[in-house]
């Protein structure tokens, strides 16, 4: 193996890791990918299935907080780059366990920080001459800068961090350290920060795939407040073209906004979604699946709108969304309807 081309994803057998982790298989066929996921609830065998013959392909089952591990994958892989997934992400379960939160996105981070920091750098500003590009791409969310009312403009990358509930909080906290990693040491780091995600692969807790199941199973689809919560949604497979001109062109300690510039209120969303699966896969007595549709109690912190400027990413780096999103929303049903 040559090793000297290997690169780190951590977090690569949930969602938005295993999507990237195939599109870097795909396009790059210089580099060796070693994914480590801990493979909690969110993280599935199956997601990487794919990914299991080819043999620029390593993965390892740990976790980004144990720190003899990341030190000897380090010593044995020889890493020049790392691309961090690895995260705890569903609002309500932070709500419920904020510690959990805490531990893997804010003290992880650090963990695999300080394991990259030491393993490329001698000291601050002193990058080994082996390791002299490597790079850590840190992968956050658009939820760190909090809620825009309508008509507010988007957040651009000089928005203020304002997190409203313990998931954001943490992302917010871990790329604190990002920066402060960037400034203090000089070490080589760039963090995105996205907007809702969609796509194939993506954990039945999350919004679209709670709607088909709960669709599928007779069961109220649940829908917070009024449904006029507004979240910008990208095809994941756009955010993995956006992670990757990131990750090899993006300037070191900057940060970029992605996003799909695909704003909707859930109800709307929800709608969208109901119906393709009454095309798609009709009820058997002839009504709509919106007739499942239940609104309950507002949960708390819950940010009304998100919304981001890709004017940057745009213009330094030349990236903009390409997926068609209504094509995007109908491959996703049907991919979601072959996996239920």
């Amino acid at each position: 193996m040559q090793t000297q081309q290997s690169i780190l994803v951590t977090g690569g057998a949930g969602f938005i890791g295993s999507n990237c982790v195939d599109y870097f298989l795909s396009k790059d066929t210089q580099r060796y990918y070693v994914n480590l996921d801990a493979f909690t609830y969110a993280g599935s065998e199956q997601n990487i299935a794919f990914a299991k013959k080819n043999y620029r392909y390593t993965l390892v089952k740990g976790n980004i907080l144990d720190r003899n591990l990341l030190d000897a994958l380090f010593e044995k892989f020889r890493f020049q780059g790392v691309i961090h997934f690895a995260a705890e992400t569903h609002v309500d379960n932070s709500i419920n366990g904020p510690g959990e939160f805490a531990r893997t996105n804010v003290l992880g981070t650090q963990t695999l920080l300080d394991a990259a920091r030491n393993y490329w750098m001698t000291g601050p500003f002193q990058k080994k001459d082996e390791f002299s590009n490597a790079r850590f791409l840190n992968v956050s969310t658009d939820e760190v800068y909090g809620s825009l009312a309508i008509n507010v403009p988007s957040f651009t990358e000089k928005s203020p961090f304002a997190p409203n509930n313990p998931y954001s909080a943490s992302k917010a906290g871990a790329d604190l350290l990002v920066r402060s990693y960037n400034k203090t040491y000089g070490f080589n780091a760039v963090t995105v920060h996205c907007s809702n995600n969609f796509g194939a692969r993506q954990h039945s807790e999350k919004f679209i795939p709670s709607i088909i199941h709960r669709a599928l199973a007779g069961e109220n689809i649940l829908i917070y407040g009024n449904g006029q919560n507004i979240r910008d949604w990208i095809y994941v497979e756009d955010h993995c073209r956006a992670i990757d001109i990131a990750f090899r062109k993006g300037e070191t300690g900057e940060s970029y906004n992605i996003a799909g510039k695909n704003e909707r209120t859930n109800l709307e969303l929800a709608m969208a979604v109901l119906q393709i699966l009454d095309k798609l896969k009709p009820r058997m007595d002839g009504k709509t699946y919106r007739e499942q549709i239940l609104f309950v109690a507002d949960r708390p912190g819950h940010d009304f709108r998100y919304s981001m400027d890709i004017a940057k990413i745009n213009s330094e780096l030349g990236w903009q969304p390409q997926t068609d999103f209504h094509n995007a929303l109908l491959a996703t049903v049907t991919a979601l309807l072959l996996g239920a």
